[in-house]
């Protein structure tokens, strides 16, 4: 008992902190798209937060998350035009498709190459949700903010003196999922400021 108690005391601070990240991202979805759009955004940012949380502590992906954030990405489509209703999910599906497509042919390359798995299947279905929630100029940005802050974290372990090798393990599911919310951020403030 007393170890469990332990185990608690050690993680609480850790999923508090998570959990307060997740409420204040999804207060600025509100905040930066009020309706229908903020709250389908709201849940992004706590579907996104939940991810990275688990892929951190356990080095994965839950398809249970990803296909809320699937489901979540083509219902939000209705906050915009029913007319364009058709088109929007048939494109949205399509960069899911096509997105998820190129990161498993760069898993099955890394693979092939080095004899072991780089990107684990949560990722490569990430990248999916991202596709389906993002336009391409914004999921171009969810990826490249991903890798850099992976690459970041990972010269800052070095440079702590901390071993890294090509074996070391990293959490990408970490840094795409948080990504994947900042760019829909990014586009609705864009949006707005545009229109």
């Amino acid at each position: 008992m007393t170890g469990a108690i332990s185990r608690i005391h050690h993680w609480l601070p850790t999923y508090a902190s998570w959990g307060a990240a997740g409420l204040c991202a999804a207060a600025a979805s509100v905040i930066a798209a009020p309706g229908l759009r903020g709250v389908f955004g709201a849940a992004l940012a706590i579907t996104m937060t939940t991810i990275a949380a688990i892929d951190r502590r356990w080095f994965l992906i839950p398809d249970r998350l990803v296909l809320v954030g699937l489901t979540l990405g083509l219902l939000s489509l209705v906050t915009g035009e029913m007319m364009q209703l058709p088109a929007a999910l048939f494109y949205s599906a399509m960069r899911g498709s096509l997105i998820a497509s190129l990161f498993f042919a760069l898993r099955e390359a890394y693979r092939r190459l080095r004899g072991r798995e780089g990107i684990g299947l949560g990722d490569v279905k990430l990248a999916g949700v991202a596709g389906v929630w993002l336009n391409w100029i914004g999921l171009a940005v969810a990826v490249d903010v991903a890798a850099l802050s992976a690459l970041a974290v990972v010269l800052a372990r070095a440079v702590r003196g901390r071993p890294i090798t090509a074996t070391t393990a990293i959490p990408f599911g970490l840094f795409l999922a948080p990504s994947i919310w900042v760019a829909w951020l990014l586009e609705v403030l864009g949006a707005h400021f545009a229109g």
